[in-house]
């Protein structure tokens, strides 16, 4: 990836500054809490949700498995159908790629499609230093551009400001981007709305160009899929002379039957919806009908290293959906920025590990940021066990060991401030290895109890402060045992 946030610490010190915001915490509750019950409101209304949800994750597994294959039968379909395919290995490729594009056509300005893809790989800045100023379309990505914040949810990028912040934000800073906020604006939804639209309408009128991302490529036929509930995407992906859309590799699926079970099942996950306002689609060019020239650059950007982790692999099923950053209680508590990175949440806590690797303090801290209460991959729509996921990556950061980056097997190193834990499992690994020794620790233990602190000392205090220190018993389960029923099994 292109790196973090400038400036972010790791996951805990961003954490402990977030937990003290009262507002974003109010705002968080309020709307995760309203998501997630609309969700499970919609996902009760289809008797087959399991099926679905199996469906999805062997799709998406069976194109993982064989996405040399369908990344060929892509390139082969856009260019059929009159578009050109880039190919870029990082965000530096696909950047220079995309502003060489957009210079070619000689405009200054493009209009964008909500796109992760184009944030993971920092397009807007990469834009605005070759004097092309990008300009988001989708409401919340409006007002976090606005506001020069970042987003912190994958659905609801705003989701951590309220309709005051919002309409305080669209008074101070339209006028410099545009047609300004109507005077008097309050803060009623309808209002705001109203504002975005009459500010974005004239830009959608005047772009030569758009930039989007999908969140589908069917490979059978080269076409690119994009569902939204506003309507803006569909303006940016028709009204522009030029059109070049930068989509992950990981966002194919082989066939428009595949495509059927995620159109069911990506709205009841994200919006609550039975389908998506707006589903457009489009296949290379057509004589006067949409962009006149198509370009679609696909990217890898640590997917392919990512792929080649058995374990971690699954990650890459990801819909973006966001259902699992509606329930996890780490998320509600801490906000998307905690994260460092465009993927919040229990999904970025894996993804972003993967993408960028865990060589920085705060991507070595990110499998971290989890309770492992296992309430992501109930909702998943894919199935990704992502509490499997962190455990593996939290042993990856400890131990180090094998890993695929830039598609060469390395072997990584134990990241800083893990030693104590490391030598602490290794202790244990013996003792379990060794019973007698295990059995002399657990009566010393026992025997001890009296003298035991309330919280650990050193290293392990940060672990006892928020939890209490388990008691000791009296006596070792061990002699328990022999002592109640040993006669008895030695009659067996």
């Amino acid at each position: 990836m292109s790196g973090t946030y400038l400036g972010m610490p790791a996951f805990p010190e961003a954490a402990r500054a977030a937990v003290r915001d009262r507002t974003l915490r109010g705002n968080l509750r309020h709307a995760t809490h309203t998501i997630r019950a609309k969700r499970a409101r919609a996902v009760t209304e289809v008797s087959d949700w399991a099926e679905l949800r199996e469906a999805g994750r062997r799709i998406k597994d069976h194109t993982l498995r064989h996405l040399d294959r369908y990344l060929v039968r892509v390139e082969e379909a856009v260019t059929a159908a009159g578009g050109t395919v880039h190919w870029a290995a990082d965000a530096d490729e696909a950047n220079r790629i995309v502003t060489a594009l957009v210079e070619e056509t000689g405009e200054s300005e493009v209009v964008k499609v909500k796109s992760m893809a184009t944030q993971e790989i920092g397009l807007n800045e990469a834009l605005e230093a070759a004097g092309i100023r990008a300009y988001e379309t989708d409401l919340a990505e409006l007002i976090v551009q606005l506001g020069k914040d970042r987003p912190s949810h994958i659905l609801v990028p705003a989701i951590h400001r309220n309709r005051g912040e919002i309409r305080d934000i669209f008074r101070a800073e339209m006028g410099e981007w545009g047609r300004p906020a109507p005077e008097g604006l309050t803060d009623t939804p309808a209002e705001l709305a109203e504002a975005a639209r009459l500010h974005l309408r004239e830009k959608f009128l005047r772009a030569k160009v758009g930039v989007s991302g999908a969140n589908f490529v069917v490979a059978e036929t080269g076409t690119l899929v994009v569902v939204e509930s506003e309507g803006n995407g569909r303006m940016c992906l028709t009204l522009p002379e030029t059109l070049i859309s930068v989509v992950g590799i990981e966002k194919i699926v082989p066939t428009w039957r595949d495509l059927e079970v995620f159109l069911q099942t990506l709205p009841r996950s994200s919006t609550a919806e039975r389908m998506n306002p707006y589903t457009s689609m489009w296949t290379g060019t057509a004589d006067e009908d949409g962009p006149r020239t198509f370009h679609l650059v696909l990217l890898d950007n640590g997917r392919t290293d990512t792929l080649a982790d058995e374990v971690g692999r699954q990650a890459l099923r990801c819909i973006r959906c966001s259902a699992c950053l509606n329930v996890c209680p780490v998320y509600e508590r801490a906000g998307g920025h905690a994260y460092g990175s465009v993927y919040p949440g229990p999904i970025g806590a894996i993804l972003s590990p993967q993408l960028r690797g865990t060589g920085s303090d705060i991507d070595a801290s990110l499998p971290y940021a989890s309770s492992l209460c296992g309430a992501c991959y109930e909702v998943c729509p894919v199935a990704i066990d992502i509490p499997e996921v962190l455990v593996h990556l939290r042993e990856r950061v400890v131990q180090g060991g094998p890993a695929t980056r830039r598609g060469n097997k390395v072997v990584l190193k134990p990241a800083r401030g893990h030693a104590a834990e490391r030598a602490a499992m290794r202790a244990a690994q013996w003792a379990f290895a060794h019973p007698g020794v295990l059995r002399t620790g657990q009566r010393l233990a026992s025997r001890t109890r009296r003298f035991h602190p309330r919280t650990l000392p050193g290293p392990g205090r940060a672990w006892t402060g928020s939890r209490d220190l388990p008691e000791v018993p009296a006596e070792p389960f061990r002699d328990w045992w022999q002592r109640t029923r040993g006669g008895e099994d030695g009659a067996k």
